[in-house]
């Protein structure tokens, strides 16, 4: 079942903790580089637009290209943050700093 796009729209808002310019800054760093593939720095750019097109957050300002972007980010960061959460109990920090990079974001994110 496909999630409504208020339910996508609340929920990458929730998911994506970062100002356009703390996720350009993110992209820009080496470490980026090493913790993911081409298709998560592309994704990373695509981000980076809807957050500067909308800064506001407005619902109405969303089209569909962003709603189906925003869509995915949902999936792949519930999915992502479900495997790195079992990282943590099973890695020294030591590991974690080189692993993907998500885990430092997660923990600073607000509950």
């Amino acid at each position: 079942m496909v999630k409504p796009r208020e339910e996508v729209i609340e929920e990458f808002n929730t998911e994506v903790n970062m100002s356009a310019e703390e996720l350009e800054k993110w992209l820009e760093d080496p470490k980026s580089a090493q913790a993911g593939t081409g298709v998560g720095v592309e994704s990373g750019d695509k981000i980076v637009e809807i957050l500067r097109k909308n800064p506001s957050k407005d619902p109405e300002k969303y089209d569909d290209e962003d709603i189906e972007h925003m869509r995915k980010v949902v999936g792949y960061t519930k999915r992502h943050l479900a495997q790195e959460e079992h990282l943590k109990d099973t890695k020294t920090p030591e590991e974690l700093e080189d692993a993907k990079s998500t885990i430092r974001y997660a923990e600073s994110r607000p509950t």
